[in-house]
């Protein structure tokens, strides 16, 4: 997000985002103290002529930078790491209590929200269930939410909240039918200005993003994304949606929506044509459970702890592996990307066995023409969507787009 971007001020009113406000620091402004905290994110922890040389910086504009920089909090420095010549190096690496943020998923099953450290390391996680999201419910989860994690930190820490990010599908109302919510509760969510009222009741800077695309720029900040400069990324929530990586950036399309491949045009066996969230969302498990008289309620209370759903579930994922390799090759015969990312709102192992059972469907289809993408398990898991969402302050205030960084000397 650039320095002019807009977001909610604490009045609830738009405002244009001052990279010098939260957190209470007031040196993150400049591109090269931007560039520096990146590049120490990226790397993990470099020393002041690892960061010159990379950044093309002078040493002496580097050392002004990093003493800024950590007297503000923001840098933390290591055990000197002493070479065959000269002065020992100092490492220098990104201090986790420096800067905290909130992320908030809004999900049509459930709610999530976390806080995260400066590290991109989550601290608290808070989850809540419903039949189906109102406003005001969701409101109100954010609110105790909030509530009860500030109340749990330092007041100094507290000082340190840099803003909340939230993470929520594109026209929410949408696939009532589906969902069995009443269209008029659901419609609320057409004429709710969810970010102006969150400002309003939280007192501070609200940062939104489509949830999909914050679960792939997880991914890109915190999983694949130092791997792969392409890639293309699903996630299998209550329906499926995705993201789209090209050169190292996150790519959200001429209206923000790239990588809504759950609205994909698929066929099935029987002719019938539909979309890929037909065949690959975590919705038809719970109607495939219900179908079979099976209880599905801890598919959303527990979502890291299904019940033992048997031949149900391994049905299912064999259903959700084919629908996903054709997905696959269907958006690499577009893009030639690199690999194709999979993550999902459950546990590791149901992930890697989605991922396990796509790799196999692959290799049953005709790829000609077609160059096969590298299928991965996502690393961001379960929590994607809102480490995504905390991720929206934290770079929009202290770091630098992300293909600057791959643009770096060597």
């Amino acid at each position: 997000m650039a320095d002019n971007d807009l977001v909610t001020d604490q009045d609830g009113m738009t405002a244009v985002v001052d990279p010098m406000g939260g957190a209470n620091q007031t040196r993150v402004r400049a591109y090269n103290e931007r560039l520096v905290l990146s590049l120490v994110r990226r790397h993990g922890s470099l020393s002041k002529a690892e960061i010159a040389r990379r950044a093309g910086l002078s040493a002496q504009t580097v050392s002004v930078i990093m003493r800024a920089l950590e007297k503000d909090g923001l840098l933390a420095r290591g055990m000197p790491q002493r070479g065959r010549v000269g002065q020992p190096s100092i490492p220098m690496s990104l201090n986790p209590d420096g800067v905290f943020s909130l992320g908030l998923k809004i999900g049509r099953r459930s709610a999530d929200l976390v806080l995260m450290d400066f590290t991109g390391h989550v601290r608290m996680q808070l989850h809540e269930a419903y039949r189906y999201p109102t406003p005001e419910g969701v409101l109100g989860f954010a609110s105790r939410s909030v509530e009860a994690i500030t109340a749990s930190m330092q007041p100094l820490d507290r000082e340190r909240i840099s803003g909340l990010g939230v993470a929520l599908p594109f026209e929410l109302w949408n696939w009532v039918e589906e969902m069995g919510a009443p269209m008029e509760d659901m419609d609320a969510w057409r004429h709710a200005d969810i970010a102006a009222l969150l400002g309003t009741r939280l007192q501070m800077p609200i940062f939104l993003q489509n949830d999909a695309t914050a679960a792939c720029a997880a991914e890109l900040a915190f999983g694949h994304g130092s791997r792969y400069a392409d890639f293309a990324y699903f996630f299998i929530g209550s329906f499926i949606g995705g993201g789209v990586v090209l050169n190292h950036s996150l790519f959200s399309g001429r209206t923000g929506n790239a990588g809504a491949f759950g609205s994909m045009p698929f066929s099935c066996d029987a002719g019938n044509t539909g979309q890929l969230i037909d065949h690959a969302s975590v919705f038809l498990l719970e109607k495939m459970l219900i179908d079979a008289g099976r209880d599905p309620s801890s598919i959303w209370l527990t979502p890291e702890h299904w019940d033992d759903f048997d031949t149900i579930q391994t049905t299912w994922i064999a259903k959700t592996a084919k629908a996903l390799a054709i997905a696959s090759a269907t958006v690499c015969s577009v893009i030639d990307f690199e690999s194709v990312v999979i993550d999902g709102g459950f546990s590791s192992a149901i992930r890697r066995q989605i991922v396990e059972a796509t790799r196999e469907e692959v290799l049953k289809l005709d790829l000609q023409g077609i160059a096969a993408p590298v299928i991965e398990e996502g690393l961001a898991g379960s929590s994607a969507r809102a480490i995504g969402a905390a991720s929206l302050p934290l770079f929009s205030r202290y770091h630098i787009d992300q293909s600057v960084l791959f643009k770096e000397r060597p």
